[in-house]
């Protein structure tokens, strides 16, 4: 039997989770059973660029280097290059990773589908489209005219271009499907993400002596793009409320708000308390050095900064967004506009005061950052790991194969 072709589109691999995601599917599906190949745009400037991730694990993208963030012109040409290389590459399966890649992959693989000489009687390629929404911009991301636009233009995706939609939590598929109207219930699946257990793996205190950490004080850190949709404002003004705390943070990262933030925190009269270490390749070891990793984002899917921080033993504080909750195990009390769960404290986003009274409460509780870092471990060591994250794809791709020779059998 030939092996399953499948063809995987993303818009860049960027720093990030699902430049992760996408590496680990490609790399780890059963090469005896499965054929995949990797299709991606090219990461712009001031963004960290995590195709080394990639390579290191033996993947070589096919490279579209018109392929960009943003909706274009330049995207007609985006699909006919990605519609050229599905005739190449005779894909059972095209897959696509995030809102860009989701939209010019579809609108290929519909065209794919069906420029065909056997469509004249109504019998398309035997071809599945799968979606994953890693987050959504339906909300935080542009104005109340363009988030409609592509609010509509996901609702018809949904219904032209997809046979599976993956939700990465429950909560992101309640909010997709029933709250913005995108795709039927029926048609969604929820895969939660997985990680890579051995990457988190560290010894504490390379960080903590790079950034003059004393004995005593409690390290807040922070990892991920410095950009609009993760807030990093909210922490530094969190930082300034609690000057008379024993508290330091460390913000890792970098992007087009870092300059803004630094400015942000010397008229905050923190500047002497956050750290910023740009980009670093060895982030995902860092989290064994703080004591608390906080999430600020405006909009999320289920975060990996949390996963990892959690794999790591380390308390949580997060606003409560996106797939969040579905990461923090069982709600325990409210207390000053926080909740506390198994796993660390949520608050609303926007809400300063409420995420700062969280990190208050987390840091004058050492014992209790602990038992929540222990419980966080075992939730993602039981549920979150690469390997059933590879194990639940393959078993989606053969179920779209079985499904779609049997509707052609009939």
């Amino acid at each position: 039997m030939e092996r399953i072709r499948v063809v995987r589109i993303i818009d860049r691999l960027n720093i990030g989770g699902p430049s992760k995601h996408v590496t680990w599917l490609t790399a780890g599906l059963d090469s005896e059973l499965f054929e995949t190949t990797l299709i991606t745009g090219v990461v712009p400037p001031g963004e960290g660029d995590m195709s080394y991730f990639a390579r290191a694990a033996g993947v070589e993208p096919v490279v579209i280097e018109e392929m960009s963030r943003e909706l274009g012109v330049v995207d007609i040409i985006v699909i006919f290059k990605i519609l050229r290389e599905l005739f190449r590459l005779k894909p059972h399966i095209v897959h696509t990773h995030k809102a860009k890649a989701g939209a010019v992959g579809r609108v290929a693989a519909l065209i794919y589908k069906w420029l065909t000489p056997s469509a004249l009687r109504l019998r398309p390629r035997k071809l599945s489209v799968v979606h994953t929404y890693h987050g959504h911009i339906f909300h935080s991301y542009y104005g109340a005219a363009k988030t409609r636009l592509f609010i509509a233009i996901e609702r018809a995706l949904a219904r032209l271009c997809a046979d599976r939609i993956i939700a990465i939590s429950e909560q992101q598929r309640d909010e997709i499907c029933r709250t913005y109207k995108v795709g039927r219930f029926e048609q969604f699946m929820v895969i939660p993400l997985g990680i890579d257990f051995d990457e988190t793996r560290a010894s504490p205190g390379r960080l903590r002596a790079e950034i003059g950490i004393r004995a005593g004080e409690t390290l807040i850190g922070a990892v991920g793009r410095l950009c609009e949709v993760k807030n990093h404002a909210l922490l530094i003004e969190s930082a300034a409320i609690l000057k008379n705390h024993n508290a330091r943070f460390a913000i890792i990262g970098d992007g087009n708000l870092r300059a803004e933030l630094e400015a942000g925190a010397v008229r905050a009269g923190v500047d002497s308390r956050v750290a910023f270490t740009g980009f670093r390749d060895d982030a995902v070891s860092l989290y064994a050095d703080f004591d608390i990793a906080a999430l600020t984002s405006f909009n999320e899917g289920t975060p990996l900064a949390l996963i990892e921080a959690m794999c790591c033993g380390r308390a949580v504080a997060s606003t409560e967004v996106g797939g969040v909750v579905d990461l923090m195990g069982r709600r325990i009390e409210t207390l000053d506009g926080f909740t506390v769960w198994d796993h660390g404290v949520t608050a609303p986003s926007r809400d300063v005061v409420s995420f700062a009274n969280g990190l208050k409460f987390l840091i004058e509780r050492p014992d209790l950052r602990r038992e929540m870092g222990a419980r966080g471990r075992e939730f993602v060591s039981s549920r979150l790991s690469k390997e059933r994250l590879i194990g639940d794809i393959d078993g989606l791709y053969c179920d779209l194969i079985a499904e779609n020779w049997s509707r052609r059998s009939r």
